[in-house]
């Protein structure tokens, strides 16, 4: 499939932390970077008012687990990891300082894209994506720490996460139209935060997405990471 899919590292705007870069599908080659919101609504805006297919893939926790409320004792796994996170919880420190600035930014983006190219419908499921006449605009996450966390040389640390945060997604479409999530809210129920954010700014997006996983991918290891290097603060999100 050809579709131009944009990475965005989550970060305070204020203090130069926030990064989105493209790449056009099934090129491998960057097609676009930026450093402020607008720009990276407009590199969307830019393929889906063509009439072609674009992906939005924020670095940030974008679905949270919520556990049965069927039983007295549920509460006793609120806050738990998602499935396949590891240590890296959604919940635990820069988890939650990035969920929260990550569901602020993802409001605005959506909103400012809906506003500049009116009746763009949104999924975060692949395969209505890929359908034939499903929806042009697929909204993921990319998980950009550990072992997949780039090492940049003398770039920006947050330009290069939103490339892996592109490249996750990038690389993985000719599967589809099903492509494996790395991480599920499974065993316990899922609060799509992405498809909330849509629903809000006003986008067409089914509303039973509203309760299903969102697509998590996880980044390899960058090819210009030297082997067994690893950046200060690695393993955690910015």
């Amino acid at each position: 499939m050809e579709a131009r899919v944009v990475g965005v590292d989550i970060g305070s705007v204020a203090r130069g932390r926030f990064a989105w870069a493209a790449i056009d599908a099934p090129a491998p080659s960057l097609a676009g970077q930026g450093s402020d919101p607008e720009t990276a609504v407009q590199t969307l805006a830019e393929r889906l008012a063509a009439g072609g297919r674009a992906a939005l893939v924020l670095e940030a926790p974008m679905s949270v687990p919520v556990p049965a409320a069927d039983r007295a004792d549920g509460w006793a796994a609120l806050g738990r990891a998602r499935t396949g996170e590891g240590n890296r919880a959604w919940s635990a420190g820069a988890g939650a300082g990035a969920l929260a600035t990550g569901i602020a930014q993802a409001g605005w983006l959506l909103a400012r894209l809906a506003g500049t190219v009116p009746g763009v419908r949104a999924t975060t499921r692949p395969d209505r994506w890929a359908a034939p006449h499903g929806p042009r605009l697929l909204l993921a996450e990319a998980l950009v720490s550990g072992a997949g966390k780039p090492v940049p040389t003398a770039g920006d640390p947050h330009a290069a996460d939103a490339e892996a945060a592109a490249r996750a997604l990038a690389g993985r479409l000719p599967g589809l139209p099903r492509i494996a999530t790395d991480v599920e809210c499974a065993p316990h129920g899922s609060l799509n935060l992405l498809a909330a954010a849509a629903l809000w700014a006003g986008m067409d997006l089914p509303a039973d997405e509203l309760r299903t996983d969102v697509l998590v991918l996880r980044a390899r290891p960058a090819p210009y990471a030297a082997a067994g290097e690893r950046r200060e603060g690695d393993g955690r999100r910015p």
